[in-house]
């Protein structure tokens, strides 16, 4: 049975197409320690062979290959012509999928303060330039006054955005840590299309995630976990295992 590989960076290449299936390089470094004797090694390069299909799904371009942080698993291959091999592993690609990008995220956090902070300063200017409506809205309170307890049955109850079944809590997405023994292992591409869908149509996952709590290592849910990675959620909804 071949080897499964898991690698993850950008492409050191150019984004190559042929018939159904496109070709690029990438590396990853070698083996931190090698016998004593033999040469430590430094970089790993790899040819990474996916077929059209599943590499249109990403959303990745000849030019936004080079600069994307992805994720490849496959199995090795000596079955591809040398002259469209050039890296020194040929991998056959059977899941590849593009992961979140932390400046993107920051710089999106960035924009939402400054605009919030705006919103603040034309807020204030805009009751400087009319005290009356200012007065209007301090005297509200006053006039609408209601009984004590029909005020608090009228103040709605705060909620969570909604979240599948089950959730016991809302983590961000780049606190889980996934075993070495999931990234092996490839989920059934069927039943994942399905759960994107269904993400995609509800806005949450079908289930939560299990994890440990406190060091957020991942359990169970490695397809949905991939789901998340794929649609880019920024926070992922989990069940802790010892209170299951």
């Amino acid at each position: 049975m071949p080897h499964k590989l898991t690698i993850t960076g950008s492409a050191t290449g150019p984004l190559r197409e042929y018939d159904r299936y496109v070709a690029f390089e990438m590396r990853e470094k070698g083996s931190p320690s090698a016998p004593k004797g033999l040469k430590k090694s430094t970089f790993i390069s790899y040819t990474v062979f996916v077929a059209k299909k599943a590499f249109n799904k990403t959303g990745l371009t000849k030019k936004s290959i080079m600069h994307e942080k992805i994720l490849v698993q496959g199995e090795p291959t000596l079955d591809i012509p040398i002259d469209e091999c050039p890296g020194e592993i040929g991998i056959i690609c059977f899941q590849i999928t593009v992961l979140p990008n932390k400046n993107d995220k920051e710089a999106n956090d960035s924009k939402d303060k400054k605009e919030a902070q705006q919103e603040v300063v034309a807020t204030k200017q805009a009751e400087k330039q009319d005290p009356v409506a200012k007065e209007a809205k301090t005297v509200q309170p006053e006039v609408n006054e209601t009984p004590v307890q029909e005020k608090k049955a009228a103040q709605p109850k705060k909620q969570l955005p909604t979240q599948p079944k089950g959730t016991q809590d809302v983590v961000s997405f780049d606190d889980i840590i996934v075993p070495e023994a999931f990234l092996k292992t490839r989920p059934n591409p069927v039943k994942t299309e399905e759960v994107i869908e269904f993400v995609k149509r509800t806005g949450h996952l079908d289930k939560p995630l299990t994890i440990e709590r406190g060091s957020k290592v991942l359990k169970d849910g490695y397809r949905r976990y991939i789901v998340a990675k794929t649609v880019k959620m920024d926070k992922v909804p989990v069940v802790y295992e010892h209170q299951k």
